[in-house]
C-alpha cells in the first residue's frame, strides 16, 4: 500500500505565480498539489497553504493556535523588516521571497509538513538586523510619519498638541536611531528599511 500524499493548497493571488508555484511542487513525492483556483474546496484537507502576502497574514491570524491548522508559506516580494516580523508574528510558518530558487521551495514546503518552520536567508539577516537596532518610540514614530509628510516643526507640534521643542527633541531622536545626517535623509532610511510605506504618508512602529 502506497502511503498517503500530504495535500499542498496553493492560494496565490498572482495567478501566474500560481502555475510556476504548481509546478514546482507537483514534482515532488509525496505531495498531492490543488489551486484555489481549480479545487478550493481542497483547503478545508490542506496540510500547508502557499500564499501571497496580504492571505497569508490573514489565513494565519484566523488559524490562531488551532491545533490542526495548516501551515501557512508566504511567497513574496515584500522583503521589508516589519513586513517579515509582522507576517512572522500573526503566525506564518514559512516566508520566502518570489525570487527563490525551486529547491528552497521544495525545501520549505517539506518543512512545514514536519511541522516546522522556514524563513529564507536573507528575510532572516533582515529581522536580525532590525532586532540589533534601537526601536523608535510611539512618538518618535508620529513625528517620523508626519517628517514624510513634509511637515515642519510648528506643523507637527500643532497636529500632535506638544511644543516645539519637544518635536525638536523627537526629530533629533528620529535620526541618530536611523544614523541619519538630515531630515530628509531620515525619511529615505525609513522608507528602505519598511518603517514608512513609499507614498503612503505613514510609518510603522518597530
Amino acid at each position: 500500500m502506497q502511503p498517503l500524499s500530504t495535500a499542498v493548497h496553493i492560494m496565490h493571488a498572482d495567478p501566474i505565480m500560481t502555475v510556476g508555484i504548481h509546478a514546482v511542487l507537483a514534482d515532488q513525492p509525496g505531495l498531492r498539489v490543488t489551486t484555489h483556483l481549480r479545487q478550493p474546496e481542497a483547503q478545508r484537507v490542506a496540510r500547508v497553504l502557499v500564499t501571497d502576502y496580504d492571505n497569508g497574514v490573514a489565513l494565519a491570524r484566523q488559524a490562531g493556535a488551532a491545533s490542526q491548522a495548516p501551515g501557512v508559506l508566504v511567497v513574496t516580494q515584500f522583503d521589508k523588516e516589519w513586513e517579515v516580523r509582522l507576517a512572522m508574528d500573526a503566525g506564518v510558518a514559512g516566508y520566502l521571497p518570489q525570487s527563490c530558487g525551486p529547491d528552497e521551495l521544495a525545501h520549505a514546503v517539506d518543512l512545514l509538513v514536519r511541522g516546522q518552520r522556514y524563513l529564507s536567508e536573507s528575510m532572516t539577516r533582515s529581522v536580525a538586523d532590525s532586532l540589533t537596532r534601537e526601536a523608535l518610540t510611539g512618538r518618535e514614530t508620529d513625528v517620523l510619519q508626519l517628517l514624510a509628510q513634509g511637515c515642519c516643526n510648528k506643523s507637527i507640534a500643532r497636529k500632535l498638541g506638544i511644543g516645539v521643542g519637544t518635536v525638536k527633541t523627537h526629530v533629533k531622536g528620529v535620526m541618530s536611531k536611523l544614523d541619519a545626517t538630515a531630515r530628509t535623509h531620515a525619511v529615505v532610511v525609513a522608507t528602505q528599511r519598511g518603517l514608512i510605506r513609499p507614498g503612503a504618508g505613514s510609518a510603522i512602529q518597530l
